[in-house]
Order: C-alpha cells, then structure tokens, then sequence
C-alpha cells in the first residue's frame, strides 16, 4: 500500500480495498464461467454484499486477497474474498475484510446476453442447500432496492451546521476506456472506489475529523455503465448512532452522447464510517437533524438497519450453548 491509496492519516480508503475485492472475484469468476467449451464470456458484477472493513490497513503494509466460489446458480456466481494485511518488518498477518459479490456472465459477442454457468463441486450437501438460500435472499432484496431508483440529492443554498444538506456531496466523473471491460462498460470495483469517495466527503463534513470505512451495506448494480458515460455519484448522511455515520451513495449514468436514452440509476449502497482521534480511537459524532418529512423518514429506516446489525453482532458474539 502506497500513500496515494490512503487518507492523510495514513488509513487505506475503503474504496481502494473495495476495487481490489471486486478484481479478485471478476477474476475467479471469468475463469470458472469460461471453463467449459462453449461461448467466451466476461464476469459482471451485479451486487456486493455487506462488507465490513474488520481492521484498518495502513501505508507500507502488503495486502493479500484471496477468492472462491462458494455457490452457482444457472445465471449467477457467488464469491467469498478475503482481504489480509502483512506487516512485512514484522510477518504479522491480520484479516482486514470478508466480502461476498455476486456475477453474472455476458457474452462477448452481445453484452445484453446472459450466458449459464457451469455448475460447481461441492463437498457437501448442505453447502449447495445454504448457497441456494443465500442466491434466493439476494435476489429478493435486489427487486426492493429499485424503489429507490427515482430518488436524487438536491442542493440545498446556505444548509445549517449537521443537516443533511451541509454535508451532502457529488462527484460527476467521465468514464474513460482504462476503467471499462473488455465489453466497454465501467469496472464495478472502479465504481465503488468513487461511491467511497464520495461517501468519505459526507463523512468528513459532517463530523471534520479523520474518518474510515466501517462497513459497507449490499451494493446493487442496478444496471451496466458505458464507455463515455457521465456519472453523478451523490451521497448524503441519512443516519448516526453516537459513533457511527451511515451515508447514502446514488450513482446516476448519463449518455450524454446518445439523445434517444434518458438519464438512468446505475448503482446504489449505504456506506457507514466513523470518526477517529489522531491516536485511531473512536470519537463522538455529531447527531444529525433531519429536517424534512423524507429525511426523518431515511433516519428512522436507518435507525433501524443500524439496530438490527448491532442485535446480530451480539447475537454472534454470545457464547453458544
């Protein structure tokens, strides 16, 4: 890791471990749905699942990332990847991040066809059982994401200190050939770099101290971004616990150079980041005043996914019986 991967505290960006996860997992993908004798395909990323940023990663440390497929359906690959750090003066290792993404294989020759997937071994029966309930649950939360797809961050002039609308933030960006596919379509992994980005903005106004990745919930890939595409990547606080932000990020495509397509929602997430102290400790955040009805409403249904994860973490750290 180099200090152009990291913050000026010397922290890795979230973003950054997030797009070599997703190049590891387009990889191993590729690989298997290519496999069999048949019509050459290429991985697309379609939804990442939450992802929790386990311990930070700093300047000079090396990162190892590790990929496998852990379930198949006909159209669709789950993959597990996990990211450590070593401390190479040292040789001390730590796990950094777990992360579970899902592709899809398009075909070289039409990228709007989706090719089958070769099957996977399993060592066990329960393992294909498990998979096939976690394909299913993925899939459902997928369709009840796309409610949100008409949503966009309005700039607000002259917001009040901890609203919404003073730490709001977008980023438009040309998408250039070296961050597309072989497909001409942008890299999920480069897409989710920016969406860190500029959740990290959020982040940082809000609170002004140095912030960090603490998790990302599931990233859904609503649809694919071209070659020449402008995006908008918004993103606006919707939720703090005392120590704790959780951010919105909307990504927005524009075919700026193609009149007969309008304006479409490419990507969308929840990311959650902390405040810390120059010695890394967790410090206090500012509480958020929603001030209109949408907002308070985004407050409460954060409110509640941050209470549902707390109650599953406790739940996993009781001792079992």
């Amino acid at each position: 890791m180099r200090p152009d991967d990291a913050n000026v505290a010397g922290n890795v960006h979230g973003g950054t471990i997030l797009k070599m996860i997703e190049e590891a997992g387009v990889i191993i993908s590729t690989r298997h749905c290519n496999s069999q004798n048949g019509e050459h395909c290429v991985a697309a990323l379609a939804r990442v699942e939450r992802t929790d940023f386990l311990s930070p990663m700093c300047i000079g440390e090396v990162a190892h990332v590790s990929a496998e497929i852990t379930y198949t359906s006909k159209h669709s690959v789950e993959v597990q990847v996990n990211v450590m750090s070593e401390n190479i003066l040292t040789g001390t290792k730590k796990l950094t991040n777990k992360a579970t993404l899902w592709y899809v294989p398009l075909s070289l020759k039409n990228v709007d066809k989706v090719l089958e997937v070769p099957p996977v071994v399993y060592s066990r029966q329960e393992q294909e059982e498990e998979g096939r309930r976690r394909y299913e649950a993925q899939k459902m939360e997928r369709m009840e994401t796309k409610w949100r797809n008409g949503d966009i961050v309005q700039p607000v002039l002259n917001p009040e200190p901890n609203t919404v609308s003073y730490s709001q933030s977008s980023l438009i960006h040309l998408v250039g050939p070296s961050e597309c596919t072989l497909h001409g379509f942008v890299h999920g992994g480069v897409t989710m770099k920016l969406m860190d980005e500029v959740a990290g903005i959020v982040a940082a106004r809000h609170c002004k101290t140095n912030i960090v990745t603490a998790s990302v919930d599931a990233i859904n890939f609503h649809d694919k971004i071209r070659k020449g595409f402008v995006i908008t990547i918004s993103g606006r606080m919707t939720f703090t616990s005392n120590k704790s932000m959780e951010i919105e990020v909307l990504v927005d495509a524009d075919p700026v150079l193609d009149n007969l397509q309008k304006r479409y929602r490419a990507a969308s997430a929840f990311f959650t980041y902390v405040s810390l102290s120059q010695e890394g400790r967790p410090l206090p955040v500012p509480q958020l005043v929603p001030e209109t009805e949408d907002e308070k409403r985004r407050f409460e249904e954060g409110k509640g996914r941050y209470l549902q994860m707390k109650a599953k973490r406790q739940g996993q750290a009781e001792p079992q019986p």
